[in-house]
């Protein structure tokens, strides 16, 4: 994790976090706020550029959930009280600009990342905040901005109207997990197979622990976007497809990273959709895919471990999960400081770990543990995660956060996963 120039002042800004949760109805009406903005800078800066807000028909979260308290993302946004700046709504989530000012690239160049914050429809005018974590973990204002709910620039239409398919319906957006699917790189007369790799997808995810218990607490949509080709975007052998969200391979030269700098075609997508996690899934054969913390998650549809990728990325999308594979070439620099304790739930340096899942792991194991044959399947400490060898560890050998070949997701990921489940869930 790199340095961060911004102030010395440490903002402690979970100072202003009152016990439990805001009143929903006290404070926000239905429906939702997207607050499109650019993340311009580069290794050492960056720089927050409102671009326009949308009033939005449906909010998709949990009303009882509204200020998240789990201290995940390596960003979080609040929205405060414009009087008393009491905390009325917070939220973590990482996203592609992070990871990208750890590459060598962003040393000597400037890049823009197109985003959105997606917040209920305040009542009153508020404050937006956003937060990043600096070198030490410790939570930074980088934006701040007084939102004001008469604004007459806010748009209030949708621009794009696209089929939607219910694939699950378990009741209100409220009271459940509500996954939106996009479909990239099928043309319109692809779409009977886009359902059918849809459902396949969500078959296989609830069909698996801890999903397979909850499977009553999850809506699925399917938006219907039409490409103009099939495929998507392999620029190492130069393959370039027209698709609806510009997908694309080679994601800082990662020849199996696959993602979208296209968010505003994204979030255009899905505007008449309440939901909490987006999956635009990829008409493809290719092996890959690629998920960021409550932001979004991408796979391919017809590799034959495609069915593993989409619950392997929406670990990352939707439970904050980091990878614990440790012998893959990346194109970070410093990505992890190991002097303090990563947020992610299944990786710890060993520097706060009472925070992480020493209660899951017996007194006769040994911390660290070795990878020996005879700890196969226990919960432990072992030495190798989030891409580094050394100095960081993960809870087991293997688990679906490190390879296809584990039998599923580990007690640590399955119990992060759950907690977030019943999060979310009324």
């Amino acid at each position: 994790m790199k340095t961060i120039l911004f102030p010395i002042l440490i903002f402690f800004l979970f100072s202003q976090t009152v016990t439990g949760q805001s009143n929903f109805h006290e404070n926000f009406l239905s429906g939702a706020v997207r607050y499109d903005y650019e993340l311009v800078g580069n290794a050492n800066y960056e720089e927050v550029i409102p671009v326009q807000i949308k009033y939005l028909k449906e909010w998709g979260g949990n009303p009882n959930f509204l200020i998240e308290d789990l201290n995940y993302g390596s960003y979080n946004y609040q929205i405060l009280d414009n009087t008393s700046d009491s905390l009325l709504f917070q939220k973590g989530f990482s996203n592609l600009f992070w990871e990208w000012q750890s590459t060598i690239e962003a040393k000597t160049r400037k890049q823009t990342f197109y985003q959105s914050l997606f917040f209920p429809r305040p009542i009153n005018d508020v404050k937006i905040v956003i937060n990043k974590r600096d070198s030490l973990n410790n939570w930074v204002p980088i934006f701040t901005d007084e939102f004001k709910v008469n604004n007459y620039f806010i748009v209030q239409e949708n621009r794009f109207s696209f089929e939607i398919d219910t694939i699950l319906n378990n009741g209100k957006a409220a009271d459940n997990v509500d996954i939106v699917l996009l479909s990239e790189g099928y043309t319109k007369t692809e779409m009977t197979k886009y359902l059918s790799d849809a459902r396949r997808m969500i078959k296989h995810l609830l069909s698996v622990a801890p999903f397979n218990n909850y499977s009553d607490k999850f809506n699925v949509y399917a938006v219907k976007v039409p490409s103009v080709e099939s495929g998507t975007d392999v620029p190492g052998s130069s393959i370039y497809k027209n698709t609806a969200f510009d997908s694309h391979f080679y994601t800082f030269d990662s020849p199996r990273y696959l993602t979208t700098s296209n968010m505003k075609s994204v979030y255009d997508a899905i505007d008449g959709v309440a939901w909490d996690q987006i999956y635009i899934l990829v008409n493809t054969e290719r092996y890959g895919g690629g998920g960021f913390y409550n932001f979004l998650n991408v796979c391919t549809s017809d590799n034959e471990r495609s069915e593993f990728v989409f619950c392997h990325e929406f670990g990352h999308g939707f439970a904050a999960l980091g990878d614990e594979y440790y012998t893959s070439d990346t194109s970070y620099e410093d990505f992890l400081n190991k002097a303090v304790e990563l947020w992610e739930p299944n990786l710890t340096t060993l520097v706060n770990f009472e925070r992480k899942w020493g209660s899951m792991i017996s007194s006769d194991t040994p911390i660290p543990t070795p990878r020996d044959s005879i700890y196969v399947n226990t919960v432990g400490v072992f030495e190798g995660g989030g891409y580094e060898a050394k100095g960081v560890y993960s809870p087991v050998m293997e688990c679906w956060m490190k390879v296809h070949t584990a039998n599923g997701f580990c007690p640590v990921c399955t119990n992060a996963i759950r907690k977030m489940i019943m999060k979310h869930s009324n």
